[in-house]
């Protein structure tokens, strides 16, 4: 338990730092003076300065964050020219879009890391019999290891479901397993049933009745294929994350089923217990997933800011102070008791049985 919560800490501290690295030196080119740089939250346990800048350490060890001068909303600047808002629209636009960048580069780079040393990919073991289904009717047991199906040579889980999903509940099957140094052929039809999709949507599929067992190969790849696969799943990610928002939106996806900063606490903690490469995976997720959540234009979130920016690019002039200090106020509590229904939700799902 404890390496777990060590684990999580360091890749959340990893990644809250990377994004606010990229405001940092994107605040830096741009000529906005920072005054803080601090590594965790709270109280200043170290610090010294250099330049403009005070670097500290402080007593939360998770994250960080940065102090620009005159951040602040526009009437509390001074209007000096290393300030925030003295800044043209795009220069703070670069600022403020420049950690979910990071944040979206830095899961990138994660991925293609994997590819390269070797992703985990589940084998064609079976790891569970269901119930009353095909696979149990026709004498398939754990720990079988699917070599064949209809004369189609299966490695990885991922074939056999290529194969079993465009199968119709008529269909027959042949499968040829090996199980203890012995091979041995079943043939079944699957069992038509209604599920739904990761989206809500209502789908038909046919299922025999199997499930992957937690045996996992390691498939590396050469750096160019990495890179091309990294970017795919990059891509894959942010379609089916902006896919559920909308989802969600539109009350085809309830909110129940998304997680917050416990269940992410609960699912990585068990990525240590995995291995590495696990954790590796697991930190380019969630970095892409953070850069997704920041740029949604929601205020008091990167995005919203943006949105800001924008409006003020097409009126010619910054939202009025007060008007955004409401819209900000009213955003934080949507925001606290969103993240407090998500995290009550995890708890019910991991931790009351």
């Amino acid at each position: 338990m404890f390496i777990s919560v060590i684990a999580v800490i360091i890749v959340f501290s990893i990644l809250i730092l990377s994004h606010e690295l990229g405001h940092f030196f994107m605040a830096k080119r741009m000529g906005v003076r920072v005054e803080l740089f601090s590594i965790g939250f709270g109280p200043k346990i170290k610090s010294f300065k250099k330049g403009d800048t005070q670097y500290a350490i402080s007593a939360i060890p998770v994250g960080g964050y940065v102090k620009m001068a005159g951040e602040e909303l526009p009437g509390d600047f001074k209007g000096a020219a290393w300030e925030f808002y003295s800044k043209p629209i795009h220069k703070r636009f670069n600022i403020v879009v420049s950690g979910a960048v990071v944040n979206y580069i830095l899961g990138f780079v994660l991925f293609c890391t994997v590819f390269m040393i070797g992703a985990p990919v589940p084998t064609s073991r079976i790891g569970k019999i269901l119930e009353g289904y095909p696979a149990e009717k026709a004498g398939l047991r754990e720990n079988d290891k699917i070599i064949e199906i209809d004369g189609k040579k299966v490695k990885y889980w991922e074939d056999v479901l290529q194969i079993l999903h465009n199968k119709k509940e008529q269909d027959m099957t042949m499968l040829v397993v090996a199980r203890d140094g012995d091979l041995l052929a079943f043939t079944l039809s699957g069992k038509s049933a209604e599920s739904k999709d990761i989206f809500g949507k209502p789908v038909k599929v046919t299922l025999i009745g199997i499930a992957p067992s937690n045996e996992v190969d390691f498939v590396k790849h050469g750096f160019f294929k990495s890179v091309k696969i990294g970017a795919q799943t990059t891509w894959r990610i942010t379609a089916l994350t902006y896919r559920a928002i909308w989802s969600m939106l539109t009350g085809a996806l309830s909110v129940k089923e998304v997680s917050g900063p416990i269940g992410i606490f609960a699912m990585t903690g068990e990525f240590p217990k995995m291995g590495f490469v696990h954790l590796l995976w697991i930190s380019a997720v969630i970095s892409v997933s953070l850069a997704i959540f920041n740029l949604l234009p929601f205020p008091i979130l990167d995005g919203g800011h943006i949105l800001f920016l924008g409006i003020e690019k097409l009126k010619g002039r910054p939202i009025d102070k007060k008007i955004q200090e409401v819209v900000q106020q009213v955003a934080l509590v949507l925001l606290i008791t969103f993240m407090l229904f998500v995290s009550w939700n995890d708890v019910l799902r991991f931790f009351v049985k």
